[in-house]
């Protein structure tokens, strides 16, 4: 059967948040007439991730590398639809954002493009203040954030999909390579301010607000490490192992 898009999930030990999410996007994806299907990419999980992702009907790819970008490539490879919708299995999305990305997908103005973050929990005044500088960055130099990121499969392809040189931060490589290949073709990449995305604030419960900043600093001041899964260990390894 035919599908206008996909939605790919990575999803590495992901038992806790899962369900919700695909409880959330399922109930979005039947606000569209639109024929969607979900792929989750089970990235070598050693819970019950795949389990759940098929009681909730989703595709299950496997992705023996743990690795973020190559789990979402891997999905892309599987996706038959013409527009592609890159999902976080910890975000929440709701109908009227997948509606708009779609749209925007439709119209034939717009390549690509991400969507403003909401937190999951308050944050305490520096996070939030770090939240929102995200957030101004992310509208006003057209990078999305990794929790969702949308494109015409055509582009995706053309771009070479996300860099498996990278364990971290691939999304902001991608979303300058849509943004230059749109703009060769008169299209946008669009971020979504309307409808802000919600998704987990986890780092923050699990590591220290000194420890993420010097991480985060240390990643701007030395891209290179970003090549190191050892040196990405804040999305690789959590505290209860």
């Amino acid at each position: 059967m035919s599908v206008d898009y996909s939605v790919v999930i990575p999803a590495y030990n992901e038992a806790d948040y899962l369900p919700q999410t695909l409880r959330f996007l399922q109930q979005a994806m039947q606000t569209t007439a639109l024929k969607g299907e979900l792929i989750v990419v089970d990235n070598n999980s050693t819970d019950r991730t795949a389990a759940i992702a098929r009681q909730h009907g989703a595709r299950v790819v496997f992705e023996p590398i743990n690795q973020i970008s190559r789990a979402r490539n891997a999905g892309a490879r599987a996706a038959a639809g013409r527009y592609i919708l890159f999902l976080d299995a910890d975000t929440q999305i709701s109908a009227q954002l997948l509606q708009s990305a779609l749209a925007s997908l439709q119209g034939g103005q717009c390549c690509a493009g991400g969507v403003t973050v909401a937190a999951d929990m308050p944050l305490s005044p520096l996070a939030q203040k770090t939240l929102d500088c995200w957030n101004r960055a992310s509208t006003g130099l057209g990078l999305a954030a990794g929790c969702f990121l949308f494109c015409l499969r055509a582009a995706f392809e053309d771009c070479g999909g996300f860099s498996e040189k990278v364990y971290a931060s691939e999304e902001i490589w991608l979303s300058r390579r849509l943004a230059a290949w749109g703009r060769a073709r008169g299209m946008r990449f669009r971020i979504i301010t309307e409808y802000p995305i919600t998704t987990s604030m986890r780092k923050l419960r699990w590591y220290s607000q000194t420890r993420l900043l010097i991480a985060s600093l240390i990643i701007l001041l030395c891209p290179l490490v970003l090549r190191s899964r050892a040196l990405c260990g804040l999305w690789y390894r959590r505290p209860d192992g």
